[in-house]
């Protein structure tokens, strides 16, 4: 019966285990066949090692197929190769499970194929070291983020993925039918966490969202990964203090624990990041007419406009004090000018990572702007009864953080950080 049980990564082989016995397994990379011996590198998701192979075993190893699954056994010694400290002399030599050829995709990365074949071979496509040190770091990530955020008193929910009506009034919504009644896919979790500030006071979500919007470029998805936050008694100027913690936490563990991964997904390791700097929206109007880009009070900044303040104010910024009527029904305006609103975007260069702003939590102000946007407030009957309920002010956001791997990792499409991207056209793997 085979052993299939490791002892070791190939991370862990170094020089204070030379003369140890140890167990790898992982994937053939390259063979070597010199004659009466071979010089095999066997990859895991820690790296690569070397297994010398020698009598018997020299002709499973000629024989095999690179990528194939591999358990080798042997005695840990030190190397000559320039690439490895040590290497493995290997006492067994057993193959697991043939890789058949040709492959889809070289998944070394030494021969490049095109996007659309890497997706459709992501499995394999992972054993590339670029594209594992990405999903090595989306998960630090994560775990920065949750830490961060319950360092900050948050509780982690999980809000319902199916719902009954269009949680923000939008129609960006992907409709179903459920046991003969309507249902749609959630595209943010917002007035659910509102709710929840109601006796939970900071709340925060993880989690996949769905908008059916018929987009097609390299930062739109139909299922994207949100990070959402809600915090009771809290401004607007609140909670962008805490996106600054939050995204300077995950720069600075890439920085400091994943640099080496950090360096071979083709992010920056020499990030900086300090305070945001905060533009009013008005602001911004001023400066993209100085270049020529002439917009009146109340218009959407372009891709155009985003991309000239990208080039004006160098990595992170936000954006505030948007127009009122830009912005969602759940919006609370600015007291001392109610054209305005207390809201903010995080952007990187054109990239909008994160939206958010402080919410109306008087129940008659938020039915006065549902009807001034057109909406029906018994549509939202479910969620306004808990405005009757004592709802304490509060402000949130929601950070797009498959974006937010597009900006660290240094990608240039969205898809190469999402394990099984959904857009318009791809449905499969």
């Amino acid at each position: 019966m085979i052993d299939i049980h490791r002892t070791h990564y190939a991370r862990q082989l170094q020089e204070d285990i030379v003369g140890q016995q140890v167990r790898i397994g992982g994937w053939i990379e390259d063979v070597r066949d010199i004659g009466k011996l071979a010089f095999v590198t066997i990859r895991d998701v820690t790296g690569a090692c070397q297994a010398i192979v020698t009598g018997d075993s020299v002709q499973a190893a000629r024989q095999a197929q690179r990528q194939s699954a591999v358990i080798v056994a042997g005695t840990v010694q030190k190397s000559k190769a320039k690439d490895f400290p040590v290497e493995v002399k290997v006492t067994e030599f057993t193959i697991l499970t043939k890789a058949v050829h040709p492959l889809p995709i070289d998944p070394t990365g030494r021969v490049e194929s095109a996007a659309d074949k890497r997706l459709d071979a992501r499995a394999l496509d992972l054993r590339n070291p670029r594209v594992a040190a990405i999903f090595r770091l989306r998960s630090a990530g994560l775990e920065v983020v949750r830490d961060t955020l319950r360092s900050e008193g948050f509780i982690e929910v999980n809000t319902p993925k199916i719902i009954g009506s269009a949680s923000e009034g939008g129609a960006n919504l992907f409709g179903f039918d459920y046991f003969k009644r309507k249902a749609y896919l959630a595209q943010s979790p917002q007035l659910y966490k509102e709710q929840l500030t109601l006796g939970l006071d900071r709340v925060f979500e993880i989690g996949p969202y769905f908008r059916a919007e018929n987009s097609h470029t390299v930062r739109h998805l139909t299922e994207f990964t949100s990070i959402d936050v809600e915090a009771a008694f809290t401004d607007y100027e609140d909670v962008m203090d805490i996106v600054e913690k939050v995204v300077g936490s995950v720069i600075q563990e890439f920085q400091q624990s994943h640099r080496g991964d950090l360096e071979l997904a083709g992010g920056r390791a020499d990030m900086q990041f300090g305070k945001i700097e905060r533009l009013s929206y008005a602001r911004c109007l001023d400066e993209l007419a100085k270049h020529g880009e002439k917009l009146e009070f109340g218009d959407d900044l372009s891709d155009a406009a985003l991309r000239k303040l990208g080039e004006m104010h160098n990595g992170f910024y936000f954006i505030m004090d948007w127009p009122l009527k830009l912005k969602p029904f759940y919006i609370h305006e600015k007291e001392d000018d109610p054209r305005l609103s207390k809201s903010f975007d995080l952007q990187h260069g054109y990239l909008e990572l994160v939206s958010g702003g402080r919410r109306l939590h008087d129940p008659e102000k938020l039915k006065s702007r549902l009807v001034e946007q057109g909406l029906n407030p018994a549509s939202f009957a479910e969620h306004l009864k808990a405005f009757d309920w004592g709802m304490p002010p509060h402000s949130g956001w929601g950070l797009g953080f498959d974006r937010l791997m597009m900006v660290l990792t240094g990608s240039q499409n969205v898809r190469d950080v999402v394990l099984y991207p959904r857009d318009t056209d791809r449905l499969t793997p």
